[in-house]
């Protein structure tokens, strides 16, 4: 750090970080942009402990991954990260201007990208989907238990059957959306990751959740079956194993919410799993 010069945290001393800028402020970390020593640009998170494991296995994948249509994470101490600038053009801006489906597909040629195969053995943090799935099963079970037959527990049946069946399983994004993908020098490059292992097809249920406040896309079945149709292409698989999990993920996701009483956020993820559930019905 060039001496006179105050930064609003301290960040190692081998990392040359001249100037910081606070960029964003999430439940996950705080972010700064940052000029090191030389010019170059780059991102610091400093993470919070209330999802600080989920950051861990999210670092671990972006180092397994290696630049591979992923952001590049450059140095890692205790609880910051220093990644690669991957722009500030996200797939939401790019959806605004070039349309919903333009951006569907822009999301399926990235995931075909960082799910490229590699030489080097996945991270051993990752987190399975029957620990991912989790609150969604317990909640079933206490459905069950209170005599409530409905869309938990009716999600939950097909969680379990699909993870009993998984194919190419790989290590996963995790929470693959529109503001997680975003285009800077090397292209599109996903940010963020979640990091976990298991079939490809559910890296891209959380897709049609997003954008969140986008109910005139997220609850078009329409657009639903559209997006099933580009993601089932771009992994080589069927429509109906692209929706079941588009359908688990969408009641998981309610569960989550629930769990945290938003009860306004957990009813809009029901209504797009409803949604889904019908496009499901009829595929």
């Amino acid at each position: 750090m060039a001496e006179g010069i105050s930064l609003p945290f301290s960040f190692p001393d081998d990392w040359r970080v001249e100037s910081a800028r606070q960029i964003a402020d999430t439940v996950v970390g705080t972010v700064f942009e940052v000029t090191r020593t030389g010019g170059e640009i780059n991102v610091a998170k400093i993470l919070k402990p209330k999802a600080f494991e989920d950051s861990l296995r999210g670092a671990d994948f972006m180092e397994w991954r290696d630049g591979i249509g992923c952001i590049r994470l450059i140095e890692r101490s205790d609880n910051i990260l220093l990644m690669e600038h991957a722009g500030k053009v996200t797939l939401r801006d790019h959806m605004e201007t070039h349309g919903d489906m333009d951006a569907s597909r822009i999301a399926a040629e990235v995931l075909r990208e960082y799910h490229r195969p590699s030489e080097v053995a996945p991270p051993a943090s990752l987190q399975p989907l029957t620990r991912y799935f989790a609150s969604l099963f317990r909640k079933a079970a206490e459905d069950r238990r209170d005599g409530t037959a409905g869309m938990f527990t009716e999600a939950a049946e097909i969680a379990y059957a699909l993870i009993a069946r998984q194919k190419d399983v790989k290590p996963l994004h995790g929470d693959l959306h529109h503001e997680n993908i975003m285009c800077g020098p090397r292209g599109w490059l996903i940010i963020d990751p979640a990091g976990l292992i298991g079939d490809a097809a559910l890296d891209v249920a959380n897709m049609f959740s997003n954008p969140l406040d986008r109910h005139d896309l997220t609850r078009n079945e329409e657009r639903i079956a559209s997006m099933a149709g580009i993601f089932a292409e771009a992994l080589g698989r069927d429509v109906r194993t692209i929706l079941r999990y588009a359908f688990a993920y969408g009641c998981l996701s309610a569960t989550w919410h629930e769990e945290d009483g938003n009860a306004k956020d957990r009813d809009d993820e029901l209504a797009v799993a409803a949604a889904v559930r019908n496009v499901l019905k009829q595929a």
